[in-house]
């Protein structure tokens, strides 16, 4: 009687002591499992004497029962704290603001939008893009625009040289677009009407320019593109680009190499607190250069001039997107920060479109 105390106390010492499972199942199996203490205890009923089985029968059956009850009582313990820390642990605050999607939560480059941008308002218009690489030839980037031997745009302290090939030609890091309108002249036949969007180099760093910029070009070729379709198409644009309904716009004699007669495009606007508004006010800001393209050019893509004439334009596009988004400074265009991409930058899925809308 006393070893049975014993041996009960044991198990149920060990039932309570065991922290997990996996150790309540080793103390089953010590004590009921096919060799366990109990279960051999068991077996010892059939060797007695009717009179020792009806005294010691019921005690060490109570024994498996006093047992299993603990064990079970134990595992059910168990379940619970697991469930109780497993709940802890995956517990989700309801009242926490929902964390945005990857989608949401990046944004488009306000120079990437502003070319989409401009592509749609173009697009309305009948343009198409074109594009091309950003090493270009001296002869495509100043020859064949009609750049004279001796010019200051061919000097080293204006433009990127690369160094000598093999054939002793240097390249250039092209110093504007214009080089794809000679590439689409002299690869598409007449009528042409192209945007040309792109990176552009120069040695030049402030506030207001840095040496990698960004410039979009206009080209339309054909037999009797003029002068009154290019200012059309400038105002059109410049109604579309800054969301207004009237513009006043000025051109001023210029000269450009590749460009006969030349302009330079100013647009009226508001100066008032600070602030640049378009379509009002008094004064004028420089936005755009244009003109008819210069018969050499054309002959050199090998266009007829008694035949075809065109006109063309150019615009910075940094400088645009800093006109309609009010930012004072160029350089942070370029330095990759989170925190002005975030205040700046457009959501991704706001596509813009003249249906819709340029801007969110």
């Amino acid at each position: 009687m006393t070893d049975l105390n014993q041996l009960e106390r044991d198990l149920l010492t060990q039932v309570e002591a065991a922290g997990d499972e996996a150790a309540l199942e080793t103390v089953r199996v010590s004590a009921l499992g096919k060799k366990g203490s109990v279960s051999e205890l068991l077996k010892t009923l059939g060797a007695m004497t009717p009179e020792e089985r009806k005294e010691r029968g019921p005690l060490i059956n109570g024994l498996r029962d006093t047992v299993q009850g603990a064990i079970a009582a134990k595992k059910e313990t168990l379940a619970g704290a697991a469930l109780e820390a497993r709940l802890a642990a995956e517990r989700i605050d309801v009242t926490l603001q929902a964390p945005e999607a990857p989608e949401s939560r990046g944004r488009i480059h306000p120079i990437s939008q502003v070319i989409e941008e401009l592509t749609a308002i173009f697009a309305d218009m009948g343009f198409s893009v074109a594009e091309g690489p950003d090493i270009e030839t001296d002869y495509l980037n100043f020859t064949a625009l009609n750049f004279p031997e001796g010019h200051p745009a061919r000097e080293m302290h204006d433009t990127f040289f690369l160094a000598p090939d093999e054939k002793g030609e240097r390249k250039v890091l092209r110093t504007h677009t214009s080089p794809v309108q000679i590439r689409t002249m002299t690869s598409k036949a007449p009528p042409i009407r192209v945007i040309i969007p792109g990176r552009t180099y120069r040695h030049d760093s402030d506030q207001t320019h840095t040496p990698m910029f960004h410039q979009v070009e206009g080209l339309v070729i054909d037999k009797q593109a003029n002068i009154a379709h290019m200012k059309w198409i400038l105002e059109e644009f410049c109604k579309a680009f800054f969301e207004v309904d009237q513009v006043k716009m000025r051109f001023r004699p210029s000269f450009f190499p590749f460009t006969e007669p030349s302009a330079e495009v100013d647009i009226q606007c508001s100066r008032k607190g600070g602030e640049i508004r378009f379509g009002e006010g008094t004064d004028w800001l420089e936005i755009l250069g244009c003109g008819m393209v210069h018969p050499n050019v054309l002959r050199n893509c090998g266009l007829d001039p008694d035949e075809y004439q065109g006109f063309a334009w150019g615009m910075g596009i940094d400088r645009i997107a800093m006109l309609k988004y009010g930012m004072p400074d160029l350089r942070p265009f370029f330095e990759a920060d989170v925190r002005w991409l975030n205040h700046y930058g457009f959501r991704p899925l706001d596509i813009p479109s003249l249906v819709s809308g340029l801007t969110s």
